[in-house]
């Protein structure tokens, strides 16, 4: 019989996502979506250099005055309140971190991530088309490893960007800085490319994928 008519392998169709899952992945979505959008403001309109004329302008029209110091002093404030939200957010991100793994531990074996990937390569198909389907979803799931792998990173960093008053962790400071930065710009880069490839999956191949994440999907 042509392979081309043969059933499908099972872990072409769409597959069912736990509720564990559904609600981590919501949780996840919302948590670096805040924290992107903390990062923004923090680098723009609460930049404390940018506003030290702002506040020096209405500290003037109140009758009174204040030094450029004084007026950056007020400005970074309020800079640091947001990084403080940024922090506080970074926390329960790391909690995320966490419970992924822990879900993964406790997901059916035929609903973990290595086992789906495993069971991929394992399919040796000789049709064209089947071997583009293998391939794309074999590239889909070890994208999710890189994900995991740049969070990871990105909470372990951040912790330690947390707690930079504790002494053994200063020297750490600016070299796990700069690979905070780096790594949160793949992170992002990353949602961009699942967001354009899940919408582009749902008109398409696999309609009913969104709705899937959402009531589970099968």
């Amino acid at each position: 019989m042509d392979e081309a008519l043969l059933p499908i392998p099972k872990f072409f169709e769409r597959q069912k996502n736990s509720l564990a899952i559904r609600i981590w992945h919501w949780l996840t979505f919302l948590g670096l979506t805040a924290s992107l959008v903390t990062v923004l403001l923090g680098s723009t309109l609460f930049k404390p250099s940018q506003n030290v004329s702002a506040v020096m302008e209405e500290v003037a029209q109140k009758g009174g005055s204040v030094t450029k110091d004084q007026a950056f002093n007020v400005a970074h404030t309020y800079s640091d309140k947001l990084w403080d939200t940024h922090r506080i957010i970074g926390f329960v991100l790391c909690f995320l971190v966490l419970s992924r793994f822990l879900i993964e531990i406790n997901q059916k074996k035929e609903e973990k991530l290595t086992a789906r990937i495993r069971t991929a390569l394992n399919f040796h198909p000789t049709d064209p088309e089947r071997i583009k389907e293998r391939n794309h979803y074999v590239l889909v799931k070890r994208g999710y490893l890189v994900f995991y792998i740049l969070f990871l990173t990105m909470a372990l960093t951040g912790l330690v960007l947390a707690f930079e008053e504790v002494a053994f962790l200063k020297p750490l400071q600016e070299s796990f800085r700069s690979v905070h930065s780096f790594v949160q710009y793949g992170i992002y880069a990353y949602i961009l490319l699942h967001l354009i490839g899940v919408v582009r999956a749902d008109l398409y191949k696999n309609k009913g994928i969104v709705s899937g994440m959402i009531n589970g999907g099968g």
